[in-house]
């Protein structure tokens, strides 16, 4: 069987170029699009996710105001910051860059953001607008893999689809839209019963428990489309690699994401399209 492999790099520049567009028209009628990101402490990984947004913005016209505070910031002048942010009629989306130092309840982070402004989906009332089928910002790799998805042709209605993991930000919301375009929906996580038997059911896998290359052949269904959101780094060689045995599930599935170059440039771009989406919202 010959697989596709779907290049989330392509369809990635597709949705920035689209974003732009609308920025763009945005501008032309006298409103930019400003987001702030906030990074506290100098972890280098979260570094370069910033780094990457802040590029992001610049491709499509969006503004990015930068705040780099010290590891030793208190929760107290963190979410003093996210008040001035929330009040601030010119900032339009507000991103926290996780994970946070200790001293800092992430929770009491996430439910400080102005839902309106909410651009990584995660506020409590995005994952309630979600869960109950009313439009919000949702969490960017799921939507990201919902575009994927869409732009490759894969039909959901009707389809068995397995959802490996169960996190606030992949998992659950994952699960939610594959709902919502009526697909049959399974969770499977670490402590499921015979998980193999579970996920080689599935017309649709979407692999998100980060375990490097854990899914092999014997858990896909022959024909099955495959979307490994996993990010591991090999300790031995450095080299990047996902939750699927790339090489090895391949010759079974439709088509497959690969690690890199799959999942991860699209959630860079949904959150541009999130930041777009909060702004116009506002403007209305």
């Amino acid at each position: 069987m010959d697989a596709k492999i779907i290049d989330g790099k392509a369809i990635a520049a597709q949705i920035r170029e689209e974003v732009r567009r609308d920025v763009e028209l945005l501008k032309m009628r006298g409103k930019n699009v400003t987001l702030a990101v906030v990074l506290v402490g100098d972890d280098p990984a979260s570094a370069v996710y910033v780094r990457n947004k802040k590029r992001a913005c610049e491709t499509t016209g969006i503004t990015s105001l930068s705040y780099e505070l010290p590891a030793d910031t208190t929760e107290d002048k963190l979410l003093a910051l996210i008040g001035k942010l929330n009040r601030r009629e010119d900032v339009d989306g507000i991103l926290v860059q996780m994970p946070l130092p200790p001293q800092i309840d992430e929770h009491h982070v996430i439910c400080a953001i102005d839902p309106v402004k909410d651009v990584d989906g995660f506020h409590p009332t995005n994952v309630g607008l979600l869960a109950t089928g009313k439009p919000g910002l949702v969490s960017c790799t799921p939507a990201g893999v919902m575009e994927l998805l869409k732009r490759t042709g894969v039909e959901l209605s009707g389809k068995e689809a397995v959802v490996i993991g169960r996190s606030n930000i992949v998992g659950k919301p994952m699960a939610q839209l594959l709902l919502r375009e009526n697909a049959t929906v399974t969770i499977a996580h670490s402590r499921t019963a015979d998980l193999a038997s579970v996920v080689r059911r599935a017309d649709v896998v979407v692999a998100a428990v980060g375990r490097p290359r854990m899914i092999t052949p014997d858990y896909i269904k022959e024909g099955a489309v495959v979307i490994d959101v996993g990010i591991n780094r090999i300790a031995e060689t450095g080299k990047l690699c996902g939750d699927v045995d790339f090489d090895a599930v391949l010759p079974h599935c439709r088509a497959i994401t690969p690690v890199p170059g799959g999942v991860g440039p699209m959630t860079i771009a949904m959150l541009m399209r999130n930041c777009y989406e909060a702004a116009s919202q506002r403007r209305k």
